[in-house]
């Protein structure tokens, strides 16, 4: 099981075998079912200035900082990239939106995922394009010692954001790994392009309104249902990806 997915992806990458040590882990998604209350707040704040959008344009851009996406839609809409103090005002209110909305709840099979990777002993790194510090401060209380402050990699973290392989690299280098020691967890196509272009096998999930078609054309190597799938898989393709070696015949 999962043999021809892992060969074509060291096929793609010139790897000859790969040597999970790490799994670089998104938030918004991923751990915390909280994509359609972003999208919510993204779309009062930005109708409040005058953009338009829709709902669903922001799960796409899900991965990007604050700022770059802020900045994408003053440039399709004002033809400018926004100021500093404009970037700043408007993620605060966007920040303030999202925390009016019900609390988002843990995504089912993520704290089971993440026992997994402890068990197999396994490093663990947040990799989030987020700020949103209602979330990132609920971490250590919704998935216990999951993450340490220096294993965490968020939007203040790096200039240029996902789908640039930045984030991912950066977490790279907090784990000590290579890209052929890593494996990343994403839900949407520009956390996957990131990472793949780091060089990682990149699972995605289709937790929300993204196809797998799209995860799978960003670069995905493989892709499940849901978390729940996942964690139930992991066993058996973490072994597959330990154990499995390129044909060069």
């Amino acid at each position: 099981m999962f043999n021809s997915e892992i060969d074509s992806f060291l096929a793609r990458h010139n790897y000859i075998a790969l040597e999970p040590r790490a799994a670089l882990i998104d938030m918004d998604g991923t751990l915390y079912d909280s994509m359609p209350r972003h999208a919510d707040a993204w779309l009062r704040m930005v109708s409040e200035i005058g953009i338009e959008a829709t709902r669903e344009e922001f799960f796409m851009y899900e991965g990007r900082t604050g700022a770059s996406t802020i900045n994408l839609l003053f440039n399709r809409e004002f033809h400018r990239d926004a100021t500093e103090c404009e970037i700043k005002e408007l993620y605060h209110r966007k920040t303030v939106y999202f925390n009016e909305l019900p609390d988002v709840e843990p995504m089912p099979g993520a704290a089971e995922m993440l026992d997994f990777f402890k068990k197999v002993g396994m490093k663990r790194v947040l990799v989030t394009g987020s700020g949103q510090s209602s979330l990132i401060n609920r971490l250590d209380n919704d998935f216990p010692g999951a993450f340490t402050p220096e294993m965490m990699v968020t939007g203040r973290d790096t200039v240029n954001g996902k789908p640039a392989p930045d984030p991912f690299l950066i977490a790279m280098k907090k784990a000590g790994v290579t890209p052929a020691q890593s494996i990343v967890i994403e839900n949407a196509p520009l956390g996957v392009e990131s990472g793949d272009a780091a060089g990682a096998f990149t699972i995605g999930v289709t937790t929300g309104p993204i196809p797998g078609a799209a995860l799978k054309e960003a670069g995905a190597a493989i892709v499940f249902p849901d978390m729940e799938t996942l964690a139930e898989h992991l066993p058996i393709l973490i072994y597959a990806l330990s154990t499995h070696r390129r044909n060069l015949n």
